[in-house]
């Protein structure tokens, strides 16, 4: 009797969304129909959550199962410090990596878009098939430098449409390649969110759709105090010098309803790019027997609650819903069930776990934080910690189905911060902190044990900022490191 086919892989991971920006999430003015249907005709998770809201941390949790104090990416990787970074280096190359796994148990590895986890130039992690975005930021999307075939070139036309393009490409060739399975990592760099790239009204094929939209999907609110004093810090100790963030621009943004239809009109071109990746396979006859996951690697603010894009917009960094509530949907036509709705809490860590088991491939021995919800997609009862954790440098909090608790980092006198309780049952919006209540003494101790276990776990003394360590290549907020472990501390490589 011949051998049952492998199932192949297709992970899209897209840059800076929320699930709030998609139709099949409660959206009505997004236009989504393709990731609407992948959602439809599988699995969708209604309270996935990111570990940390930023690109380069959420990526590698993804892909190495571990949080950012376990694998050391604290912060985005800053794409002018590459010449200081040693030859060829990985932020996650010491770590048994997805797409190495998967590249030792036979699968055909392909990364398509963005890497953000190192020098973009060579292949990295198990990587086979290697075309990578250069810049880790998004400036355009237009005419973006792209490594493909060893060498630089300039992608033409929108990088969304050019990412489109080299998937299909690849699945293309693996279609007469039917006796090895394929791992293909699509990380589009959109909608992005940030100024320049949406800047303005977008100049991609899908404009004209959101120009009379009124976006009420994207309530106006008053700017955070806590966004207007994390600007001020970074101009003062941030990042700085030619190619440094625009943060004035988070205080300018919220609001903008130009800008707000330009970023759905990034959505839109996301969704196109899902559509033809699946009219490909299905072209292939691929699509019976290729697993497609369609996430975001951390979720977005919009203005919502006053601060625009990630988790650290704010000082100090908080754990609000929007930031991190990120799409989550399986679909697999030959072992998920259509309609499959998940409410349960479930982490982007927990990917990784997830998907060998989906696969029944054996993980590495090391323990990592990642539960496997896999038994879940095959019918059986949903079993796990009915919490997921965020780790944000100075903030460490704990989502449980009742109560949000975001715990600071007390070690610091020049910057004393405080604590976060928010009541999810009678206050959905997270709009009242109650850690001062005497009524909720006891869930804050409770829920702060919690935290101190998990961490204390799964924390590695190298990369446990609260302890002395020091992340890799970046912090966001060096201010409070060198205020607690003096001035020589500092990010470190290797």
């Amino acid at each position: 009797m011949p051998e049952k086919p492998r199932t192949n892989v297709v992970i899209v991971m897209v840059d800076n969304q929320s699930a709030d920006a998609l139709g099949c999430y409660g959206n009505a003015e997004v236009r989504s129909p393709h990731i609407d249907r992948l959602a439809a005709e599988g699995a969708q998770f209604d309270q996935a959550y990111c570990p940390n809201a930023l690109c380069s941390p959420g990526r590698a949790s993804v892909l190495t199962g571990r949080m950012p104090s376990e694998h050391g990416v604290h912060s985005w990787l800053e794409d002018r410090l590459m010449g200081e970074w040693p030859p060829d280096w990985s932020a996650i190359a010491e770590f048994p990596a997805l797409p190495q796994i998967l590249h030792d148990a036979g699968y055909a590895t392909a990364l398509i878009g963005k890497y953000h986890l190192g020098v973009p130039h060579v292949p990295q992690n198990g990587f086979d098939h290697w075309v990578a975005l250069v810049r880790g930021h998004t400036l355009s999307f237009y005419d973006s430098p792209v490594v493909k075939d060893g060498r630089e070139i300039v992608a033409p036309g929108h990088s969304v449409d050019f990412l489109t393009g080299e998937a299909v490409a690849f699945v293309e060739s693996r279609a007469a390649e039917a006796d090895q399975p394929f791992f293909m990592f699509v990380a589009y760099n959109g909608p992005y969110g940030h100024w320049p790239a949406i800047k303005g009204r977008a100049e991609n094929r899908f404009a004209a759709d959101y120009d009379a939209c009124p976006m009420d999907s994207v309530p106006r609110s008053g700017i955070s105090q806590q966004a207007i004093e994390y600007v001020r810090l970074q101009q003062q100790f941030g990042h700085k010098g030619a190619g440094a963030p625009d943060y004035d621009a988070l205080l300018k943004i919220p609001n903008d309803v130009e800008s707000l239809r330009n970023y759905y009109s990034q959505n839109a071109m996301l969704d196109d790019g899902v559509g033809r990746i699946m009219e490909t396979l299905e072209r292939c006859s691929l699509d019976n027997r290729t697993l497609v996951i369609y996430m975001a690697d951390h979720g977005f603010a919009l203005g919502q609650r006053g601060f625009w894009g990630h988790g650290v917009a704010t000082w100090p960094a908080n754990a609000h819903r929007v930031a991190y509530n990120v799409p989550l949907i399986w679909r697999d036509p030959t072992r998920i069930a259509p309609g499959t709705r998940c409410e349960a809490l479930v982490s982007n860590v927990d990917v990784y776990a997830s998907l060998l088991d989906y696969l029944e491939i054996p993980a590495p021995a090391a323990e990592t934080p990642s539960q496997s919800f896999s038994s879940y997609l095959r019918g059986a009862p949903l079993e796990r910690d009915d919490a997921v954790f965020i780790d944000e440098e100075e903030t460490r909090a704990i989502r449980t189905p009742e109560w949000l608790y975001v715990t600071r980092f007390k070690g610091s006198r020049g910057y004393p911060l405080e604590d976060e309780l928010y009541d999810l049952t009678n206050d959905q919006r997270e709009l009242r902190n109650v850690a001062g209540d005497p009524a909720n003494a006891a869930v804050v101790a409770h829920l702060g044990k919690r935290i101190d276990r998990f961490f204390r776990r799964h924390a590695d003394p190298q990369f446990d900022l609260w302890n002395g360590g020091r992340p890799k290549s970046s912090s966001s907020r060096p201010w409070i490191w060198r205020d607690a472990w003096g001035e020589e501390w500092g990010p470190r490589t290797t």
